[in-house]
């Protein structure tokens, strides 16, 4: 499969069947002077993200943030590869400093994969309850949703008349290792449900749309873990 455009301006550009089935799936977005990148992937395809980029008909030298949904190796193995290549900041939560920047490498998982992890400076460090970036002519905005991991954020965007949610690993799984709390990842999921998104651009299992099937695929998983919303 190749990258393909999910709605106006975002594309997604790796994942299983496009790069890896070991990447979690990549985002782009395009703010027309500047690119975001939301997540980088394990790591060995770094390279595909790159050229996947390039077939797309934009510039990855034009990346000028790269968002870390959160601190598990999947989905910042490539930062390093990023960081050389361009001058992106790397933008995440407070709470995950310590597996990015690699001060506690087993709150990255890497072991699980049995993959080296390179760690990266974070640039730009998020503390509020949500915090919004420019991109070029567009803003996203990043919703700290803890649950699966304290630092975990759920960006959005809002293109076209649509409300685009990146909802990385809304399906877990849960490990009190990596600092993982049900009752809040609960609370996290009503955030997540109240921005009434349009599109949701998983963080392993790709796309959900309408609004109707984004409330439900995030029901599925309170109903799974326990609670229904």
């Amino acid at each position: 499969m190749k990258p393909f455009q999910v709605w106006e301006g975002v594309y997604l550009i790796g994942g299983p069947q496009i790069t890896s089935g070991d990447d979690c799936c990549v985002y782009l977005l395009d703010g027309k002077s500047e690119l975001t990148l939301i997540d980088a992937g394990l790591g060995y395809s770094a390279s595909s993200l790159w050229d996947n980029i390039v077939l797309l008909g934009l510039g990855p030298e034009m990346i000028n943030y790269i968002i870390v949904t959160h601190g598990h190796i999947d989905h910042i193995g490539g930062l390093a590869y990023f960081c050389a290549k361009t001058r992106a900041k790397v933008v995440a939560h407070e709470t995950e400093l310590p597996a990015i920047e690699g001060r506690d490498l087993a709150l990255t998982g890497a072991t699980l994969y049995q993959v080296p992890y390179q760690p990266v400076k974070v640039d730009l460090i998020l503390k509020k309850p949500v915090e919004t970036l420019p991109v070029g002519k567009e803003k996203i905005n990043c919703l700290h949703t803890p649950g699966h991991t304290p630092g975990g954020i759920s960006p959005y965007v809002d293109l076209g008349g649509k409300r685009i949610l990146f909802g990385q690993d809304i399906h877990g799984p849960f490990n009190p290792a990596w600092g993982s709390n049900l009752q809040v990842w609960r609370q996290s999921m009503q955030k997540l449900l109240n921005l009434k998104a349009d599109i949701l651009c998983e963080g392993h299992f790709g796309i959900y749309e309408p609004k109707e099937e984004v409330s439900n695929y995030i029901n599925y998983y309170l109903q799974l873990y326990g609670q229904e919303k």
